[in-house]
C-alpha cells in the first residue's frame, strides 16, 4: 500500500485530537457552502426562467403600459385577430389572477384557460400524477393545482382551498417540467371570469399566449401583432415567455445577481477558515512533526499529510453544508413570484457535486503554502522551534 495512503488514519487521529477547533472549522465551511449553493440554486432557476432557447415558440400579449395582471385587461375576441396573423400557430386567452403583485415566496397564482386549450396551455412533459382530467372538466369550479404549488399549500385531490378571493376544488395535481406550470392552478377561464367580475364570460383576459410555427420568427411575429392592435382602444405589447419574465421579475434578478457576490464571499470564508485551521495545527504539531522526521518520514510525506488535512476539512464541511443546501432547497419547493410569474429556487442534484468539489479544491489550496514550508524543514530546526 502506498505511504500517501498508509498515513490517511494518522491524519484523521490528528484531525480528532484537537477536536473543538476541527469542528468549528468543518461548521463555518458548511455554513458558507450552505450560503453559497442557495445562492448558486438561485441563478440557476433566474437562468432557466429567463434565458432564450431555440426550442422556445411561445410569445406573451399583454396590455401596452401594464405590469401587474390586475391592470391588465385585453378583450378576448382579439384572440381571433391574433390567430389571423401570418406565423402564429394558436392562441390561448388566460385570465391571471394572483393574491400578491409584489416579489414573494408564496403567491397562489390561478390560470383561467378555456377547457379546450388546456393542451395548449401546458408546457411539454406535463403529466396529472393525482386525480383525472375527467374530474376537472366535469367541476366548473375544478383545478389542476402545480406540485409545486399543492407542496407549498398542503392540499391534495378532493380538497377545497381558497386564494386572492377564488375558492376552487382540487381536481388533480399536475405533474411538470415547467416552473410555471408546476406553481400555479388552472382553471376553467369563464369560471375565474365570473369569480373576479371583469366583464364575466367572454368578456375581457389578462393575456395570450400565443404559439408560433418558425422559432426563429418570434420578434417578426410580435412585431405583427402589436402592429394589429397599436390604433385600438387596448393596444398590446408582446414579449417572448422568458423575456416577459425576465421584464416582470427584474427586481428579484437584481437581488440575486447582489446575492452572488454573498456566494464568492463564502468561498472567500471557506479558504479562510481551512488556512486558519492549518496553520494553528501547524503551530501546534512542530515536536509532531520533529519525531515522524525522526522516524522516518519525509518532508514530502509530510507535506501530503499537510493537505490531507486541509482536504478532508473542506469535503467535511463542504458535504454537510452542500447537502443542506440541496435539502432545503428539494424539500422547501421555493419560488420566487412576481406579477404572477415564477421563479423557481433550483434542487438541481449538480450542485451537491459542484459544493463538494469546490470545498476540496479551497481545501487543497488552502494548504499548499503550509505543506511546502513543513516538507523543506530539517529535524534540527523543528528540534529548535519546540
Amino acid at each position: 500500500m502506498s505511504p500517501m495512503v498508509r498515513v490517511i488514519p494518522v491524519v484523521l487521529k490528528q484531525i480528532h485530537r484537537n477536536r473543538i477547533r476541527s469542528l468549528l472549522t468543518i461548521s463555518g465551511i458548511a455554513v458558507a457552502m450552505f450560503l453559497f449553493c442557495v445562492v448558486e440554486s438561485m441563478r440557476d432557476g433566474v437562468h432557466a426562467a429567463t434565458v432564450a432557447t431555440a426550442e422556445d415558440t411561445t410569445l406573451v400579449v399583454y396590455r401596452e403600459n401594464r405590469y401587474c395582471p390586475f391592470s391588465s385587461n385585453l378583450p378576448q375576441f382579439y384572440g381571433d385577430r391574433i390567430e389571423g396573423i401570418q406565423g402564429v400557430d394558436s392562441v390561448v386567452p388566460m385570465q391571471i389572477v394572483v393574491n400578491n403583485c409584489r416579489a414573494s415566496l408564496d403567491v397562489v397564482t390561478f390560470r383561467g384557460v378555456p377547457e379546450d386549450d388546456l393542451g395548449k396551455a401546458l408546457e411539454g412533459g406535463s403529466s396529472i400524477n393525482e386525480g383525472s382530467m375527467t374530474d376537472w372538466r366535469r367541476r366548473g369550479d375544478g383545478a389542476l393545482v402545480g406540485e409545486a404549488l399543492a407542496a407549498r399549500r398542503g392540499v391534495r385531490v378532493g380538497d377545497r382551498f381558497t386564494a386572492a378571493g377564488v375558492s376552487v376544488y382540487v381536481a388533480g395535481i399536475l405533474e411538470s417540467d415547467a416552473a410555471q406550470d408546476r406553481n400555479v392552478a388552472y382553471v376553467h377561464l369563464p369560471f375565474l371570469q365570473e369569480s373576479v367580475r371583469r366583464g364575466g364570460t367572454g368578456g375581457t383576459v389578462t393575456q395570450f399566449n400565443v404559439h408560433v410555427e418558425d422559432p426563429m420568427a418570434m420578434e417578426e411575429v410580435a412585431k405583427a401583432i402589436d402592429s394589429e392592435f397599436r390604433h385600438d382602444e387596448h393596444p398590446t405589447s408582446t414579449r417572448s415567455e422568458k423575456a416577459f419574465v425576465g421584464r416582470a421579475a427584474r427586481d428579484i434578478i437584481e437581488i440575486v445577481g447582489f446575492a452572488s457576490w454573498l456566494g464568492w464571499g463564502a468561498l472567500v470564508t471557506v479558504f479562510a477558515l481551512v488556512a486558519n485551521a492549518i496553520v494553528l495545527s501547524m503551530r501546534d504539531r512542530v515536536r509532531d512533526h520533529a519525531v515522524l522526521q525522526t522516524l522516518g518520514f519525509s518532508g514530502l510525506l509530510i507535506g501530503w499529510m499537510v493537505l490531507l488535512e486541509g482536504a478532508i476539512l473542506g469535503v467535511a464541511g463542504g458535504s454537510i453544508g452542500t447537502l443542506a443546501a440541496w435539502s432545503f432547497t428539494w424539500f422547501g419547493r421555493f419560488a420566487m413570484t412576481m406579477e404572477g410569474l415564477n421563479i423557481e429556487i433550483s434542487s438541481n442534484p449538480m450542485v451537491i457535486g459542484i459544493g463538494i468539489g469546490l470545498s476540496l479544491a479551497l481545501g487543497v489550496l488552502a494548504g499548499i503554502v503550509p505543506a511546502w514550508r513543513v516538507s523543506r524543514r530539517v529535524i534540527a530546526q523543528s528540534f529548535r522551534a519546540v
